[in-house]
């Protein structure tokens, strides 16, 4: 075989395995087309309790670190503002409209070392596992991973997300991650 013929199997392949992908993608995403969306940010959130930079790494289904949420702008890794008020979480997603998680919709927060696609010194993602809620009430946890700049930002994080938890106690938040 020549080159030529060579090269433009390879380039076939490679659109095959891209094109694969994207039915894969929008398999996923018509799976998840029932689940609640996250929360838009709107009005007030009280006086912010920690507030930085990091990571956001994905969002995942509850206790399922291997099965990524596609919904909702939770599908790609970014940059992300993130919040913690008096009221709940702020995540500002790059290229997204900010998220919001109400403090009653937080169930936990906890240290991780894998998800999906990322694999990190130990206890070096955050894992803060919230609930989607749609209109008729009915819950869908989930796990969001954060990934951020320095240990020390991470510990901060967790102790604003444990007060929140301590301030609005909930069935579900006294529970734990479980």
């Amino acid at each position: 075989m020549d080159r030529a013929l060579l090269m433009a199997l390879v380039i076939a392949f490679m659109l095959l395995l891209l094109g694969l992908m994207a039915l894969g993608w929008r398999g996923r995403k018509r799976r998840q087309a029932a689940l609640p969306l996250p929360r838009r940010l709107e009005g007030e959130t009280g006086e912010n309790l920690f507030e930085t930079d990091s990571f956001y790494v994905a969002t995942t289904a509850a206790g399922q670190p291997l099965e990524r949420i596609a919904v909702g702008g939770l599908g790609f890794r970014a940059r992300a503002a993130v919040v913690v008020a008096e009221r709940g979480v702020v995540l500002a997603l790059r290229g997204g409209h900010p998220l919001w998680i109400p403090s009653q919709e937080i169930v936990g927060t906890d240290r991780a070392t894998w998800t999906i696609d990322r694999v990190v010194e130990p206890d070096g993602l955050v894992l803060l596992a919230w609930n989607l809620v749609d209109d008729a009430g009915e819950t869908t946890r989930v796990d969001s991973y954060l990934r951020f700049d320095a240990p020390s930002e991470a510990t901060a994080f967790i102790a604003a997300v444990e007060r929140l938890l301590d301030q609005e106690p909930t069935p579900s938040a006294q529970g734990g991650i479980a």
